[in-house]
């Protein structure tokens, strides 16, 4: 019996901003979709990293704030299906409510989102060839969720750094770290800096 080869992963960020691509073969994953109005830097990236928009079979955001999935409608106009876990769906609309006059930013439409259950993201990801979960993780934000892999990597978004927490985050953002540390996670690809191992203090 053969394993399946662990997917890959590329970071195609800018701003600031680190927007990951997870792979099984052509089946790829983005999670964090951009700054608005950078559809242009988006596409860039992605041919920059040799990955064709057309591979990309979803597209979730760790979180509604406008680095995180400010291109999400570009995105499912440019044909790639948005994964919304149900813990998100009321966040969707406030996220307009921070876009600046004359600002560039194409509203999101909620009819034609799939919205999942974070107890069916496993089988929903399997179906990209990935295998991995969806976990809630409020700290930065109540609707904030992580892409956990069997590999133990994680995507975390804007989850405050355990060594960072503040007096008043250490209840719901630190039982958000130890919950991903129970199930695995190891190796924490966040939504800013760089790559490195979860350390629990």
């Amino acid at each position: 019996m053969t394993t399946a080869a662990p997917p890959t992963i590329v970071n195609v960020g800018y701003r600031s901003t680190n927007f990951w691509v997870v792979s099984a073969g052509h089946s790829r994953l983005l999670v964090d979709l951009g700054w608005p109005g950078t559809m242009g830097t988006m596409r860039a990236m992605l041919a920059r990293m040799n990955i064709p928009l057309g591979e990309l079979r979803a597209a979730v955001a760790t979180h509604w704030h406008l680095d995180h999935a400010g291109l999400a409608q570009d995105l499912k106009l440019a044909g790639v299906p948005l994964l919304v876990p149900d813990v998100q769906v009321e966040w969707i609309p406030r996220m307009a409510d921070h876009i600046k006059p004359g600002e560039p930013f194409t509203p999101v439409t909620l009819h034609d989102n799939r919205v999942i259950a974070l107890d069916d993201s496993r089988a929903v990801l399997a179906t990209l060839g990935i295998a991995g979960t969806l976990v809630h993780t409020p700290g930065h934000s109540p609707d904030s969720v992580s892409l956990l892999l069997d590999g133990g990597e994680v995507f975390t978004g804007d989850l405050t750094h355990p060594a960072f927490m503040t007096e008043a985050e250490a209840e719901v953002t630190g039982t958000s770290w130890r919950n991903l540390a129970t199930r695995g996670a190891r190796i924490v690809h966040a939504g800013h800096g760089p790559v490195r191992p979860l350390v629990l203090p």
